[in-house]
């Protein structure tokens, strides 16, 4: 892991173009290649950033950069889609390597695992014709709890949560937004599933596209005959 606090501005240049203003930002450089631009403030997620598969290149800067005070030119190639991210640098204030060996990864609380393992043995739950990709999709800001098709073959990110509020849906959010830059992947929908879903939640979801799903809990572990209730 490399983080480098720069006086820099970004420009991402592809299917989408972004510019990020000259100011100060932390630059975060992962083993995988993957690049992440963050600022101090206005939210934890990242100004905008490049998933793996990608490659950095570092250049000194042309006549007219170097007049306009940028002293290193950094260019992220996405190697799927040729979506480029390129930072000038200005001034280095800060720059560290550390090496973080392998992560353990996410662990859940008792659950949430279980709900995930669940319904990934009851992919049904989603609706007919879905079927299970895996448990856990890694992506360069995180796992996506369950990632499955529908009956179409399109991908379905799905966030399992025990009580599901904002944070929840705001997590798939940019769960979302990341997966569909994945040619491979996109179009991506996506389902947040809980046990309980706050009404706040549920208005963000759905104004967002996010299909939600309430999950019975017992009935999925089989204590629970829903054909044998009275009401």
């Amino acid at each position: 892991m490399r983080l480098v606090i720069a006086n820099c501005s970004v420009d991402y240049a592809g299917r989408l173009s972004a510019h990020l203003p000259l100011a100060k930002r932390l630059l975060m450089l992962k083993s995988d290649g993957s690049l992440l631009v963050h600022s101090d403030g206005g939210s934890y997620k990242p100004l905008n950033w490049m998933s793996p598969p990608c490659t950095l290149a570092v250049s000194e800067p042309d006549e007219l950069q170097r007049e306009a005070g940028i002293t290193e030119v950094w260019r992220v190639t996405q190697a799927k889609t040729a979506d480029m991210l390129i930072v000038s640098i200005h001034e280095v204030l800060h720059d560290s390597a550390h090496e973080l060996g392998i992560d353990p990864g996410l662990q859940k609380d008792g659950v949430e695992a279980h709900l995930q393992k669940l319904l990934a043995e009851q992919i049904h739950l989603l609706g007919d014709g879905h079927v299970l990709v895996r448990r856990e999709y890694m992506t360069a800001i995180g796992p996506v709890d369950i990632l499955a098709r529908d009956a179409a073959g399109a991908s379905v990110a799905v966030e399992l949560k025990r009580r599901g509020d904002i944070d929840g849906v705001e997590q798939l959010t940019r769960y979302l937004e990341l997966m569909n830059r994945d040619p491979l992947l996109a179009p991506v929908s996506g389902v947040f599933a809980a046990q309980e879903i706050k009404p706040q939640a549920r208005t963000l979801a759905e104004d967002r596209g996010i299909r939600c799903l309430v999950l019975d809990y017992d009935a999925m572990r089989g204590l629970d005959d829903s054909d044998s209730r009275l009401f």
